[in-house]
């Protein structure tokens, strides 16, 4: 990685303190991440996937190491910077209108409007601007929150297993839908997950973690040709060598 990248970790540390003890979360955790790339963190239950993207995100702060994005060291959270989660966070009492709103509040009403409209219509939710979550499907709630969180024009995207509820069609749906959403709006995306092929759907690095005290294993490229299937060819080989990486292949 020649430029500067987006987002650098360098010897990050995370430890929690325990009543008699302590638990080392993350040990000596060193990456780079480019602009505009898709990022995938795999790895078991408890390495520590999520505690990371809170630090690079800035909700937390590491014990040890740099974290900084842009060249500048990330001292809290910053509004360029939004998470979609996996129970959707999104509020119950308001519209899908009013939800995908929220972080526009201090534009004119014009451009509000215009910029809410566009991202219901890219999710494929129109028609449903004043529906209320309750009467959303489990996926069409996650568009919500995909639709809110690109809505503010975020240089990144923290997406922490955002798919994990959903049943298998509408993953896959999603996941098609997440793919053509970044590569039409650019933005830097560092996403969660603990499914392998979601992983080889989408990421163009997957960055494999160990079990507790999370490092990185390996960082694998993929290269496989979008849209990619357990039919693209290569896609076997790099599906059971993740595999064995996370200690379940042959």
């Amino acid at each position: 990685m020649n430029a500067r990248p987006k987002i650098d970790l360098r010897g990050v540390r995370k430890v929690y303190p325990l009543e008699k003890d302590s638990l080392v979360v993350l040990e000596s955790l060193d990456l780079q991440v480019a602009a505009g790339e898709f990022v995938c963190l795999l790895g078991p239950s408890g390495c520590g996937k999520s505690t990371l993207m809170n630090i690079v995100g800035g909700f937390e702060t590491p014990d040890a190491g740099v974290v900084e994005i842009d060249g500048q060291p990330v001292r809290g959270p910053d509004p360029r910077r939004v998470f979609v989660f996996q129970e959707y966070g999104i509020f119950p009492w308001a519209s899908v209108w009013d939800n995908v709103a929220l972080g526009l509040r201090e534009r004119p009403k014009d451009e509000q409007a215009r910029v809410v409209q566009r991202y219901i219509d890219l999710v494929g939710l129109s028609g449903f601007e004043r529906s209320f979550p309750s009467e959303l499907s489990g996926g069409m709630r996650q568009r919500v929150a995909v639709a809110r969180a690109l809505a503010v024009s975020p240089d990144i995207v923290f997406m922490d297993e955002p798919l994990g509820a959903l049943d298998s069609l509408t993953r896959l749906q999603l996941r098609a839908e997440i793919h053509r959403l970044w590569k039409q709006e650019g933005m830097t995306i560092l996403f969660v997950t603990h499914d392998v092929e979601e992983a080889l759907q989408l990421a163009d690095r997957i960055v494999v973690m160990s079990p507790r005290p999370g490092r990185i294993q390996e960082i694998v490229e993929v290269r496989l040709p979008h849209p990619r299937s357990s039919a693209t060819p290569g896609w076997a080989e790099m599906e059971a060598h993740l595999h064995r990486l996370l200690g379940v292949g042959r």
